[in-house]
């Protein structure tokens, strides 16, 4: 199959598309039991970052469709791996480990965080913040992926799994499902360990990057429990931004990391200030969160 027809067969690919009225009814049905979860102007602030996402995404997920093609055709294993069912079930696997440090290094380097941010920056949780995606990871985030063409897995196959990869995720954004059986919770990324992802608790900052498996941060050691008893998730930011300007909050961590650039006189700092973890400063309180939790002894 030459790249062209495998652009025409991805222009084809409407998994997400069938996707959307799922979330919007699966949205409405959590709203008549959760009214309290939603208010108006974050869920709309949510559904724009979806769009700015998405039209941010076009280019690079093109560029990447194309580049992720011509790994496969150099690989050894192509057309060997091909799409039996346990190909995709190692596909999951690697792809579920691509998304994982993904994931956890738009949480420890700033200028990642910044493109991340926006997803975030609700403080509450519910299936409508599973829309606020964040808008500028989208130009950095097909470089985690690269290596899996290399395994003979080819383009259409690998952007079949990142959609349902996305839909599962969608899904464990609610506050309405409690903690699932054991053996659920200890494999599977769930509502429970996601709360804590998206929790400012200092406890859970920065764990549970999970997306669809749970494993990879009880491996690497991003894992942490749901503790409602003794630390009730707070969502949202460690500082709230308080805005519901769209341009503000697809924006701000830029700005802030601009003039921490600008205030930092060593050339050390101003690349700390862009690549170190975010709560880093050189010139007052460490407010990364492995730091604050030392503190704490958590």
């Amino acid at each position: 199959m030459t790249i062209v027809e495998y652009i025409q067969q991805l222009s084809e690919d409407k998994l997400l598309y069938f996707a959307l009225p799922i979330f919007f009814i699966s949205m409405l049905v959590e709203y008549q039991f959760a009214k309290e979860k939603y208010h108006g102007k974050d869920t709309g602030v949510s559904l724009l970052m979806m769009v700015f996402s998405a039209i941010v995404e076009f280019i690079p997920k093109i560029l990447a469709f194309v580049a992720f093609f011509y790994l496969y055709e150099m690989s050894p294993l192509k057309g060997i791996v091909q799409r039996q069912w346990w190909a995709w079930i190692l596909l999951l696997l690697a792809d579920d480990f691509a998304y994982y440090w993904f994931h956890r290094l738009n949480h420890e380097v700033r200028l990642f965080w910044a493109g991340h941010v926006p997803h975030h920056s609700s403080v509450h949780m519910n299936l409508g913040t599973a829309l606020r995606q964040g808008v500028g990871e989208r130009i950095h985030k097909f470089f985690f992926w690269m290596w899996i063409p290399l395994l003979g897995f080819d383009s259409l196959m690998m952007f079949t799994m990142m959609g349902v990869s996305l839909i599962y995720q969608f899904f464990v954004h609610t506050e309405l499902v409690d903690k699932l059986p054991k053996p659920i919770e200890l494999i599977f990324n769930t509502p429970s360990h996601h709360r804590v992802h998206h929790a400012s608790n200092i406890r859970y900052l920065d764990c549970n990057h999970a997306g669809i498996l749970i494993i990879w941060d009880r491996i690497f050691g991003t894992f942490s429990e749901e503790l409602k008893d003794v630390d009730k998730p707070v969502y949202g930011l460690t500082v709230n931004i308080e805005t519901f300007n769209p341009v503000k909050v697809a924006t701000h961590e830029y700005t802030a990391i601009w003039n921490d650039v600008k205030r930092a006189d060593k050339w050390s700092d101003k690349l700390n200030y862009i690549f170190n973890s975010p709560g880093w400063t050189h010139d007052g309180e460490d407010k990364r969160a492995k730091t604050l939790r030392k503190k704490m002894n958590l």
